[in-house]
Formats: C-alpha cells, structure tokens, sequence
C-alpha cells in the first residue's frame, strides 16, 4: 500500500493513508507532500483459546471498525477513490463499503489473499465463524467497483466461484531499491549488517528468510531441516522481521544445540533490509499459504535483489513466482530443504548452482513494481488520464 501511495502521488494525486502504527515509514511517503498518514493504533495477533479468541476479537473489532468509520468519515479528505487492500477483511471490507456509499467514491479493493482462509488456520475450516466469514468476503467483494489481485490464480478463483467482474493482476514486484550487491562487496556489507565471524571469515554461508511471524509461515520445517543437516554444511540462517510469534520461535532457536547450522532473528531497517538480500548466499520462504492462491511479497524483494529462492512449494500458483531450477527451487517438506542446503553448499564458498541461478535471474530480471503498477492497474485505479 506505501508503493500504491507512492505511484499515485507521483501522479499529482494527494493520498490519505490510513494504516496501523508499527514501524517507522519510509522517508518518501513521510516526506512527500501530497502524501498524508493516519495511523490506528498497533495492530495485535490474538492468541489463546479458541473460545476466548473469539470474544476477545470480537470486541477489537467493533473498536476498531468505530475508529476507522470516524476516521474515514470526518478526518479525511473526501476520496475519489478507496483503495483497500485485503486482507484484513474484518471490518475494513465493510466500513469502505459503507464510507464508499455515503461519500460517493469508488471502491477498489486489492486482494493479496483470502481472508476466510486465514481465519480457518486459527478456528478450523468448518467453525461457524469461518462459514460466517466466507460469506461476508464474497458479498462485500461483490459490491466493490474494481479488483486487483497478486496472481492469474487467484484472478480466476474470484471471477469463478465470487463472480466478480474487472479483476485485474498486478503482480509483487520488487521496488527500485532492491538490486543485487556486487559480489566483491558482499563479505563488507554481511560484516556490517551480521558482525558474525564465521560469516565474515566466509566459513559459513548466509541464508535469509524473511517473515512476519505469522500462522502461515512454517518455522517448525526449518527448525527440522536444520536438525537434519547440521552434519553436513556450515550455515547462519537469520530470520528477519517483527510478528507475533516471533519470541516464541527465538526461544526455540537458542535453545538448539547447534554446532554448524544457526538461526537467529534480526531486525533490520528500511534501508538494510535490501543490502542483506543482495549480499546473502540464499533466500528462504516458508510461507503456507492459506488459500493457494497468493504469492509471497518477499519472494519478489529477493529475486529483485539478484537472490536466488528456495521456496516452500504450497500448490501450482507459485509457478507464476517461481521457476523451479530457472531463478528458484521448490521443496515440500524438512527432509527436501535439508537436502538441498546440503547440495548447494557442499562445497562453500564454491556454489556453482546458486551461481546459475543468479546468473539466470540477472538475465530475465523484470520490470519494478512502479512500472508494473503502470501497467496493470493504473487505469483501473485513476482512469487513462
């Protein structure tokens, strides 16, 4: 959504931004003065029992849709345009709807995955708030103006069995500032960043996976693959980002008796983030997805970074993102991870096949998301003006 703001006010166009307070934005929608920012307080991952997460979610939910009615209603400037991405779906879809309405705007809504399914990791796919909630999606889906959405697979899934019309893809692509680190620069910028001696000495090679800490990432497959094998490689492998389960996983990555193969959480600013990309041996995705049907973010960061990705496959969509043996490879389960970290990096610092992949993804290296966003849903979202 900060690219989406970005593309628009490059535009002439002024942007309100409503999001929930976190980390620190980007010095270009800060500082960009036709951009403005209205941030709701934190957003929280629930846990607990599933009888208690119902009713706790319930009551933030109410709280929240109050905030954002008000926010959306008498603090903002009155839009031409509401631009929701989803999910959260609960209440968003329907506060824009209704604010929409009452304040004759458009509708458009980007779909980066479907909200029921999500839900349905927490409570099961048949618990009646699952059931509930489907049927919330689809009928305020319907009643939107316009879609976008991040894969052909789920453009299908929504035009088929939601029956909406003027769905459009607008691909994750990665944003100019993700480019490929020289590789004689790379041990400097690895120093930097990790100040790990095994890593600067070049004895162990760096493998990062970026996360939310979220239900849909499978951080138990890495915690077995690394058991697996920590005969064979010398590894550091660090897990970026900020979530709500990430304390839990950081105790479970110290208490290893760990020898060759290491996990470690890391946070990095904006500006780090994609200098460990493009310096790191490998990236790793472990996202699940809930619904097969969207396509990891961080995938394109890292292929934008020049990083070849070793991806946790999740069903036929992720052949739009990644192709297996061309930028990528694909495994299904802990033993296929361990073996292929074990392949790669028999011979370390000597990767002959990263090194393939690399060269594959600097020669069929795409467009950027502003350029995509040009493309594929500028017309969608401002007209052909």
């Amino acid at each position: 959504m900060q690219y989406h703001a970005q593309a628009l006010a490059a535009h002439d166009i002024d942007v309100d931004v409503v999001a929930h307070a976190g980390t620190r934005p980007p010095a270009a929608l800060l500082d960009h003065p036709r951009i403005a920012l209205h941030l709701l307080p934190p957003r929280r991952e629930r846990t607990g029992p599933r009888a208690t997460f119902v009713a706790a979610a319930a009551l933030a939910t109410l709280g929240h849709a109050l905030r954002l009615l008000w926010l959306l209603l008498f603090t903002v400037r009155k839009p031409d345009v509401l631009l929701v991405q989803s999910p959260p779906a609960i209440p968003t879809l329907l506060v824009a709807r209704a604010v929409a309405r009452l304040r004759a705007a458009r509708l458009v809504v980007d779909w980066h995955n479907l909200a029921w399914t999500l839900l349905a990791l927490r409570l099961g796919q048949h618990h009646s708030v699952v059931r509930a909630a489907r049927v919330y999606e689809r009928a305020l889906g319907r009643s939107a103006d316009g879609h976008l959405c991040v894969s052909k697979a789920m453009q299908g899934a929504l035009q088929r069995d939601w029956g909406l019309r003027d769905v459009r893809v607008l691909y994750d692509r990665p944003a100019e500032r993700f480019t490929p680190v020289p590789a004689s620069a790379r041990p400097a910028v690895l120093a930097r960043l990790l100040g790990d001696a095994d890593v600067v000495a070049r004895r162990a090679a760096v493998i990062v996976s970026p996360t939310s800490w979220t239900i849909d990432e499978d951080y138990d497959l890495l915690l077995d693959a690394a058991d697996r094998c920590e005969a064979a490689v010398d590894l550091l492998v660090v897990v970026t980002g900020r979530g709500a389960l990430r304390e839990r996983y950081e105790a479970r990555f110290a208490a290893r008796r760990a020898r060759r193969v290491r996990l470690r959480a890391l946070w990095l600013e904006a500006e780090d983030y994609p200098l460990l990309l493009g310096a790191a041996d490998l990236g790793l995705c472990l996202h699940r997805s809930s619904s097969g049907l969207d396509l990891p973010m961080k995938i394109a960061d890292m292929l934008g970074a020049g990083l070849p990705v070793c991806a946790l496959d999740y069903g036929p969509c992720l052949a739009e993102q990644i192709r297996d043996g061309d930028n990528g490879l694909r495994f299904t389960d802990a033993t296929g991870l361990a073996s292929l970290l074990a392949e790669l990096f028999a011979r370390f610092p000597e990767t002959p096949r990263l090194d393939r992949l690399r060269e594959s993804i600097a020669r069929t290296r795409g467009m950027s998301w502003r350029a995509g966003w040009e493309a594929e849903a500028r017309e969608l979202v401002i007209g052909r003006g």
